[in-house]
């Protein structure tokens, strides 16, 4: 005897779509009407799945069916069931936002990686304007705090500083107020420290190589050569070294 299988007119019957999880609980009207075209595509399916029903598909079948007809959906419906805004200005302030989390970043910064998520431009410069009215973006306080931190921390000098900067985006105007912070006296006084820290591996060499290697370390950290030969010059004549004609140019 031939068993038939009955389907569900209804999205509202129970059981209709219970098992696979995916059968909308909103009362709304617009749920409703959204799910009534879903279990049209379902029952469609199905009713060609019946057909075969005695060949061991069942609604196993009809369950791959309806995932790969979900999984063929455009790009934009996969990002709408990811969470994802579709608005412009919205996906600008979510990309700003955790690009900022942990680490501030300039307004050059976000505006490249937004251009690089091929936000639109009138979208980008919206978020790009409203974070910095509200302070989320403030190049002075980045330009500030990076000073601070890599000349106390790497002992970068001023033109070192300054490259550095000028690469994240910032204005000359913001950068030289800045490196401002740094006067040549302070800039000499960690030149000193920098080359006390260094001189102890440098024993053992010719005067000649120490001067190369300790001048062109700060070389490499921004210092300008006058600067660099007077430190090393110093150094290495408090601890005994000839530095007769350590002043020519390295």
């Amino acid at each position: 005897m031939t068993r038939r299988t009955e389907w569900p007119d209804s999205p509202a019957e129970p059981g209709g779509d219970a098992g696979s999880g995916d059968g909308p609980t909103d009362a709304s009207a617009a749920a409703r009407g959204a799910a009534a075209g879903d279990v049209e595509v379902r029952s469609g399916r199905r009713s060609r799945g019946g057909a075969g029903a005695g060949s061991g598909f069942g609604e196993g079948a009809g369950r791959r069916a309806r995932s790969g007809t979900r999984s063929s959906g455009s790009p934009s419906s996969s990002r709408a069931e990811k969470g994802e805004p579709r608005d412009p200005v919205e996906q600008a302030r979510n990309i700003c936002l955790r690009l900022l989390t942990g680490t501030p970043r300039t307004r050059k910064q976000l505006a490249d990686a937004l251009r690089k998520r091929e936000i639109p431009d009138e979208a980008a410069e919206e978020v790009l304007a409203r974070f910095e009215d509200v302070g989320l973006i403030d190049d002075a306080a980045f330009a500030g705090a990076w000073v601070e931190s890599r000349h106390h921390g790497r002992g970068l000098a001023r033109r070192a500083l300054v490259r550095e900067l000028r690469t994240k985006g910032v204005d000359s105007a913001v950068i030289d107020e800045a490196v401002g912070q740094l006067d040549s006296d302070q800039e000499e006084e960690t030149a000193r420290e920098l080359v006390a820290r260094k001189l102890r591996s440098t024993r053992g060499l010719d005067r000649d190589k120490r001067l190369r290697r300790l001048a062109g370390m700060l070389a490499r950290k921004g210092y300008g050569e006058g600067m660099a030969l007077r430190v090393v010059r110093q150094a290495l004549e408090e601890e005994g070294e000839d530095t007769e004609g350590l002043d020519e140019p390295f």
